[in-house]
């Protein structure tokens, strides 16, 4: 077991099935944070909020959650260098436009960006609400961060941006995790590349809306 998990194949399936689990984990946080929209008072977003930092979920699930983005990030490097130092030199100056997309090309750049909006995430929301605990109204924190004067229009723009290249790198990673897993034969590719930027497009369209909506609307 360990000999498989230590080969190319066996690392990319590890980081293929972590990334299908922090995809689920991207739709539920979508869902919570979409109550923002839905209910001006905040109480529906303060109630998710709230179960989230339940005892159960947050000794539970949390730290699941943080082995998968750990695990993900590690094993991402891992084969972004192996695969450099594969790949011949002739090869990697190789025009690979009309076979691949942009996203595909760039993923492990798309990924440290979207580590970067991760951080800055946690630094406004995670830390202070489950971390440090003294926030009481958490719709109003979430909602002063995007509303409080040009303070405000510079953050809404920085999540703006970490939406599209979050989407951006779930439209080539979304449909490459099934196919490291085995879902690989042409009919189930096709499938899953549509799937996939549907997928891209929900997420990254809903988590800009957020900010764009607290904005000018809230």
């Amino acid at each position: 077991m360990s000999s498989f998990l230590s080969s190319s194949i066996g690392k990319k399936l590890v980081m293929s099935l972590s990334g299908l689990f922090l995809v689920l984990f991207i739709l539920v946080h979508l869902i919570l944070n979409s109550f923002l929209m839905f209910d001006s008072t905040g109480e529906l977003f303060n109630a998710g909020a709230h179960f989230m930092a339940m005892p159960a979920i947050r000794f539970g699930l949390q730290p699941v959650l943080a082995g998968g983005f750990i695990i993900h990030i590690i094993y991402a490097i891992i084969l972004t260098i192996q695969n450099q130092k594969a790949r011949p030199e002739k090869y990697a100056s190789q025009d690979l436009k009309e076979s691949s997309t942009w996203s595909s090309r760039n993923m492990f750049v798309l990924g440290g960006l979207v580590l970067v909006f991760i951080a800055m995430h946690l630094m406004h929301f995670f830390i202070p609400i489950q971390i440090e605990g003294n926030v009481h109204d958490d719709y109003q924190l979430v909602k002063n961060l995007f509303t409080n004067g040009s303070m405000g229009m510079v953050y809404t723009g920085l999540y703006v941006l970490g939406a599209i290249l979050l989407g951006l790198h779930l439209a080539h990673g979304f449909w490459s995790a099934f196919q490291s897993v085995g879902l690989s034969n042409k009919l189930w590719r096709s499938r899953l590349e549509k799937v996939g930027y549907i997928y891209a497009i929900f997420v990254a369209v809903g988590f800009t809306i957020i900010p764009l909506y607290l904005h000018f609307f809230a």
